[in-house]
């Protein structure tokens, strides 16, 4: 009997199992439907607006490639949503973003994602 559970159990964790999904996300990136123009207004305003730290995509620093509108919004929306959520924040920018379970990570550009229980343990 022990043997058919630990079975089951492995091949329900296999490594085809998208585990990633359980333990990160989601994060907010640009909506690649919406133009350019109205993504690089809602990155601007959450630049300059939000207090949210972009100096992640300035030339040199590890999200800065590739150098496009709708990249650099993907890791300013991200970094907005990840630290304003716990207090409402959302991830729309009336229109210009979305909500996505895969990971944006590329290289050494890595989009963190904080668990909202993660934030309601710290205020505990």
């Amino acid at each position: 009997m022990l043997i058919k559970i630990t079975v089951a159990v492995l091949l329900f964790i296999s490594p085809t199992f998208p585990q990633n999904l359980a333990q990160n996300g989601p994060w907010c990136v640009a909506n690649r439907k919406v133009s350019d123009q109205v993504v690089q207004a809602a990155a601007v305003w959450t630049c300059q607006q939000s207090g949210a730290d972009c100096s992640r995509i300035q030339l040199g620093q590890n999200c800065f490639l590739p150098d496009t509108i709708k990249d650099h919004a993907f890791v300013v929306f991200n970094t907005y949503y990840q630290h304003f959520k716990h207090q409402g924040g959302s991830c729309d920018f009336h229109g210009a973003a979305v909500i996505t379970q895969t990971d944006p990570s590329h290289g050494s550009c890595q989009f963190e994602s904080i668990p909202v229980s993660n934030y309601r343990a710290k205020m505990k």
